[in-house]
């Protein structure tokens, strides 16, 4: 028996157990992992919906220059389409930039000697393996360096990646002189701000440390679409601001979206600051394959 006095104590304790419980309900589904590469400990963050059926799809999420792959977690929003649509999401972390201290991929930079598309591909695989996850639906999107890094990724292991986004990113200078040796045809999203003065779409970028060198965005886009043998142009006015091109009925049914919005920088799209919902709009393009 309980006496009167204990009560608000006994209530306060049933308060904390259940926050705890809830807290740790919500933590199950994500969890920090360590994966051994080229001598080297990597991490990242998996997120795993409830209810995730075998052969599920699994999408890599790359963060930008200086991010961590925690951040991405909240600003993309993507697991919450993960747990509509079951599939699972990675954020693997990027190493430290030796000249800046700041994480980074290294998507065949100059001035790095780090593998990150071995790492990427290896981790890719031992997660369908561990997960039983469909090796046919496994994609990639990055954000600004990030989108380097998925461009890298489409033309170097072609065979893991099925389809790339890119937000904000584009081809460093030796992916693009390089592309074709071991590139497949592959699907591509290109989310670019027409006023972005970090990642210019007018290819103006500066091409030190490797990073410049991509021409104009448009350039970019139709070689993407040429070489996946687009025959179909739909033409979207999803609002006064964005641009939205769909290249369609490619080889292998492959596909090329291309969304310019307009007076908008360096910067994730959303609803509230350009309309457009990034992490929706990325699962769309990449559940077509």
């Amino acid at each position: 028996m309980v006496v009167q006095e204990n009560i608000p104590i006994l209530r306060f304790l049933i308060t904390v157990v259940s926050v705890v419980i809830v807290h740790a309900s919500c933590n199950d589904h994500t969890h920090n992992a360590n994966f051994r590469h080229d001598d080297k400990d990597r991490t990242y963050v998996l997120y795993t919906p409830e209810g995730l059926p075998e052969n599920a799809p699994l999408v890599f999420v790359l963060h930008s220059y200086g991010r961590y792959a925690k951040d991405h977690l909240q600003s993309l929003q993507l697991n919450d389409v993960a747990d509509s649509n079951k599939f699972v999401v990675c954020y693997p972390q990027g190493t430290l930039d030796v000249n800046t201290g700041s994480p980074y991929w290294n998507a065949r930079l100059k001035n790095s000697t780090i593998d990150d598309v071995g790492f990427l591909t290896a981790l890719a695989k031992h997660l369908q393996t561990e997960y039983h996850l469909d090796p046919n639906r496994t994609f990639v999107c990055g954000i600004s360096n990030g989108g380097f890094m998925s461009y890298t990724l489409a033309c170097e292991s072609p065979d893991v990646f099925k389809a790339i986004a890119s937000v904000t990113g584009t081809m460093s200078g030796y992916t693009w002189n390089h592309r074709g040796s071991t590139t497949l045809p592959s699907p591509v999203l290109q989310i670019s701000g027409m006023t972005d003065e970090v990642v210019p779409i007018d290819g103006s970028m500066s091409t030190e440390h490797g990073w410049g060198g991509a021409p104009h965005m448009d350039i970019v886009m139709n070689y993407w679409k040429g070489f996946n043998k687009c025959t179909i142009t739909d033409t979207l006015s999803t609002s006064s601001n964005i641009h939205a091109y769909h290249y369609k009925n490619g080889i292998h049914r492959n596909e090329v979206w291309y969304y310019k919005i307009e007076d908008f920088g360096h910067d994730l799209p959303t609803i509230d600051n350009s309309g457009l919902d990034s992490g929706k709009l990325i699962w769309e393009f990449f559940s077509k394959f």
